[in-house]
């Protein structure tokens, strides 16, 4: 099936060439199924490159999917046209009395600060006790996934001598779960960040399990209230050039930067990307949609709570 699309979002156009089957509104009213209902809360940067980033691996799951944009009052994107915010996103306070199967949030590039001193800190802490009572399963990507940690278990960040920045091997830790369905014994990860969360820290809540950690990017993914709620230090849903693009804007121009590891052909930037971690992205999602939103989730989406 189809993940169901506001009309015009850019998105839509560029995966079609990536042969991905998208739909847009003024189709899907003709569906009579319900489709399920997924939020993004997108503060990365550049918007058009994560949406296209999260919608590529959404896509693979065969239930329909509608998905909605949601953004922060409290805070004003520079690097997105506000036509576009404007077009395909809605502030939360619009939302908050709607239930959903499945919310992401992503990244921000904020993480050196404490989480306090973020400008938008109150709406978010916010809207992670909303997503509890209003959403079935909740993903949490990098930034939000330390923000997460801490908002609800108490679980610290700590700043890195230099970026965790590369592709790093996972061991997985609960093979059994459904998330892991047909996974190999270890899979590759993008980190790009300067901070972590230590394991004896996630270990010390004693509400939480680790899922995955890496030898050398520590831990990985994080789970909650049995699968209500995921946290993914890395970025699985990158795209195969984003640590170049990022790589080529910081060099020369910070000093904690280095090459991202096991990222590129033979080690030279020159040469390019070598992906290795696409397969098992799209595996995660499509086992996070199959059994963490659709199998919990409950037909009359308004019992969700």
């Amino acid at each position: 099936m189809p993940l169901r699309l506001p009309d015009r979002l850019p998105a839509i156009d560029l995966l079609k060439h990536e042969n991905i089957f998208v739909m847009d509104d003024t189709r899907a009213h003709a569906q009579d199924i319900r489709p399920l209902r997924i939020v993004i809360l997108n503060l990365m940067p550049l918007k058009v490159t994560t949406e296209t980033d999260l919608i590529r691996l959404l896509s693979n799951t065969p239930l329909q999917l509608d998905i909605s944009f949601m953004k922060l009052k409290s805070h004003t994107p520079k690097n997105t046209p506000i036509e576009h915010m404007m077009m395909f996103y809605r502030d939360f306070e619009s939302m908050r009395n709607e239930k959903f199967d499945g919310m992401i949030i992503t990244g921000a590039p904020v993480e050196t600060m404490a989480f306090e001193e973020v400008t938008y800190w109150k709406e978010i802490a916010e809207i992670f006790d909303w997503s509890r009572n209003h959403v079935t399963s909740t993903l949490f990507i990098c930034w939000a996934a330390q923000a997460g940690l801490y908002h609800f278990y108490g679980v610290p960040k700590h700043p890195l001598p230099k970026k965790m920045f590369g592709i790093f091997e996972q061991a997985i830790l609960q093979p059994r779960l459904p998330i892991f369905r047909g996974f190999d014994d270890r899979f590759m990860m993008p980190h790009s960040r300067h901070t972590e969360v230590l394991r004896s820290d996630v270990e010390a809540s004693g509400a939480l399990t680790i899922l995955a950690e890496s030898a050398d990017s520590g831990v990985g993914i994080v789970m909650g209230r049995g699968g209500r709620e995921f946290f993914i230090t890395g970025h699985m849903e990158y795209a195969p050039n984003t640590l170049d693009n990022e790589y080529k804007r910081d060099y020369g121009v910070r000093d904690d930067v280095e090459m991202p590891r096991n990222y590129y052909l033979n080690d030279d930037p020159s040469q390019r990307p070598l992906v290795t971690w696409r397969a098992h992205a799209n595996l995660f999602y499509n086992n996070w949609i199959n059994y963490y939103v659709y199998q919990e989730t409950p037909y009359d989406i308004n019992q969700i709570g």
